[in-house]
């Protein structure tokens, strides 16, 4: 069982950066974060695998956004820069507890999930 926690999100003019952490209880092998915004499909944004630490980005992010972890903590990051009003939504972080579909951008692949946190980016 895994128990996820996000925070950081707000608000922030276009250009502008914010970091979004994610408390995880348990070890999952696999951590990600995902994006919904209103009438659109949720996005798998990045994923980390919490053992050696490599990482996956959406095209839409390279470059401006970076995934991290901090294993004392348990915790999860990412740090989003150069934001845009498309990067607008609700961000999930998620996780699961198996390398068996690696560093997937797919929700169907996560079985545990926070309750969100918004990012608003305003033009």
């Amino acid at each position: 069982q895994v128990r996820l926690k996000e925070s950081g999100g707000g608000s922030v003019q276009a250009g502008g950066s914010l970091r979004l952490s994610c408390a995880a209880s348990g070890y999952p092998q696999i951590m990600g974060w995902f994006r919904q915004a209103p009438g659109k499909e949720r996005e798998g944004v990045a994923s980390l695998d919490m053992l050696d630490g490599e990482t996956k980005y959406v095209d839409s992010v390279k470059g401006r956004f970076t995934i991290s972890k901090d294993n004392a903590k348990n915790s999860l990051y990412m740090e989003m820069n150069r934001l845009n009003p498309e990067d607008s939504a609700s961000y999930y972080c998620a996780a699961v507890l198996t390398w068996r579909y690696g560093r997937s951008l797919s929700s169907y692949h996560y079985a545990y999930w926070g309750q969100g946190t918004q990012v608003t980016v305003s033009s």
